[in-house]
């Protein structure tokens, strides 16, 4: 059997043709693999440095000062906070702030010079074991190598044992389990990778079939089309959660908030970060026009979600320009709200600067999936 080369051609021109007309695929077909590559080349680490820590010193003398210079010349850590009570630090912690507090008690000068061998703790953020574990590796040197010049100034005797010793605490996670931190965040990709897809994928197809022409040419506002079409989805993404949540507790364990009012700032969390999917969903589908560019556009929408949220690699080990874009992202904050309330027993309160920043991404989106709304068709 033999082909026409002629035809071949006309078949292959007519293709990238119409390849060049789809602006949509054309794009991804570009920017997909241009993204993996600076994502995965500049912004995963997985040894992250410089992480951000506390230090609650009682004692102002100079050995004391020098304890917490060996800290930052690790590399693992900054001390970018210097509380002035237990609460303070409890708070920094407890908010996800700060990966690891010190606290240097007041006698520790007087001991160390008296040969008692003192004690510093060190409370690390285990809800994060893999950052928890870069943390713990500044703490783990501080022993032989903080004092080695102030214990010869001091006159101290030569010893094979360290100057002081440092008590570890790993806070949330005592065992580093890697499920009591996967397992939350998975609800967060759950909900994304489903809902925005299928909300997206839903209204195209009404598109492509020509119903939602009926529907239009009702007198319902779009506001009322959006409500409407969104509202059964919200019930859908409940039941998502109820089921993830009820299996982590069952299979794997996870902890679950203790008190109501960390149950309250779970669901206020949870309600936000559904609508703000479903939002989404609609304005990928008054964007796409067809149900492949819908689940296009919803995958591009993932990758930075799955690899720039924190899910995946520790948020704090990303670069600067990383955690901005990061930040926009809504997975980013949901992902510190059900980690939060399942393992810290965080309250409202706690995460104020989260759920600001899910409503506002609610807004934000909803206005322009309504502003993209058309009630004809084009």
């Amino acid at each position: 059997m033999t082909g026409s080369l002629p035809r071949i051609l006309a078949v292959l021109l007519k293709e990238f043709t119409q390849l060049r007309r789809d602006r949509i695929t054309y794009a991804m077909i570009l920017v997909m693999p241009v993204m993996q590559l600076l994502i995965f080349g500049y912004a995963i680490n997985m040894d992250p440095r410089h992480l951000p820590a506390a230090v609650l010193s009682h004692d102002t003398s100079t050995v004391a000062d020098s304890v917490v210079a060996a800290l930052e010349r690790t590399g693992y850590v900054d001390v970018r906070y210097l509380p002035r009570s237990d609460e303070e630090l409890d708070q920094l912690i407890r908010r996800g702030q700060v990966m690891l507090g010190i606290t240097i008690p007041p006698d520790f000068t007087r001991r160390l010079l008296k040969g008692e061998r003192p004690q510093i703790l060190a409370e690390a953020d285990a809800s994060d074991p893999q950052a928890a574990a870069g943390a713990l590796a500044a703490v783990s040197v501080l022993p032989t190598e903080a004092l080695r010049h102030e214990r010869l100034g001091l006159g101290a005797p030569r010893s094979t044992a360290p100057a002081f010793e440092v008590v570890v605490h790993r806070r949330y996670n005592p065992e580093s389990r890697s499920p009591f931190h996967i397992v939350p965040g998975l609800l967060g990709i759950i909900l994304s990778m489903t809902l925005v897809m299928m909300t997206a994928m839903a209204v195209t197809r009404e598109r492509e079939r020509g119903t939602m022409e009926t529907l239009l040419s009702t007198p319902a506002t779009p506001a009322e089309i959006m409500v409407g079409k969104l509202t059964p989805y919200v019930v859908v993404g409940l039941v998502q959660t109820v089921v993830v949540l009820g299996m982590a507790r069952v299979l794997f364990s996870v902890p679950m908030a203790r008190t109501p009012a960390g149950w309250l700032a779970l669901a206020c969390g949870i309600v936000l970060f559904i609508v703000g999917n479903l939002s989404l969903g609609y304005l990928i589908s008054t964007l796409a026009r067809s149900q492949l560019q819908a689940m296009q556009m919803s995958m591009f929408y993932m990758l930075p979600s799955i690899f720039l949220s924190g899910f995946a690699f520790p948020f704090l080990g990303l670069p600067p320009w990383a955690r901005v874009l990061g930040e926009i992202i809504p997975v980013t904050h949901f992902l510190r709200i059900v980690r939060g309330a399942l393992l810290k027993d965080q309250v409202l309160a706690d995460m104020g600067n989260d759920l600001l920043a899910l409503g506002l991404f609610v807004l934000a989106v909803a206005g322009a999936a309504l502003g993209r709304s058309r009630t004809t068709l084009d």
